[in-house]
C-alpha cells in the first residue's frame, strides 16, 4: 500500500477506470455474441445486430479499450460472416 497522497489517489483512480473498462468490455462482448448468434440463426434482426456491434466496437476504440487494427478485424469478421448468411 502506499504512502505517498500522489500515489494513494492513482491506486484509486486506476481502480475505478479499471472497473468502467471491465464494463464496457464486458457489454462489447455480449454484444458480439448476440449479433453472432443471430448471424448462425438467421435471425431477421442481424442486421441490426451487426450494426449496433461496430458501433459498440468504434466506441470502444474512442475510450481507447480496443486498438484500432483490433476492432478492424472485428468489424471484418462480423460483415464476412454476415455477407456469408446472405
Amino acid at each position: 500500500m502506499p504512502n505517498i497522497k500522489s500515489a494513494k489517489k492513482r491506486v484509486k483512480v486506476i481502480q475505478t477506470k479499471t472497473m468502467q473498462n471491465k464494463a464496457v468490455n464486458s457489454n462489447l462482448k455480449t454484444v458480439l455474441k448476440k449479433a453472432d448468434a443471430a448471424i448462425t440463426n438467421g435471425s431477421e434482426d442481424k442486421n441490426e445486430a451487426v450494426k449496433l456491434a461496430v458501433k459498440k466496437i468504434d466506441q470502444a476504440v474512442a475510450k481507447g479499450i480496443l486498438h484500432k487494427n483490433c476492432a478492424a478485424r472485428k468489424k471484418s469478421k462480423l460483415t464476412v460472416r454476415l455477407n456469408q448468411a446472405g
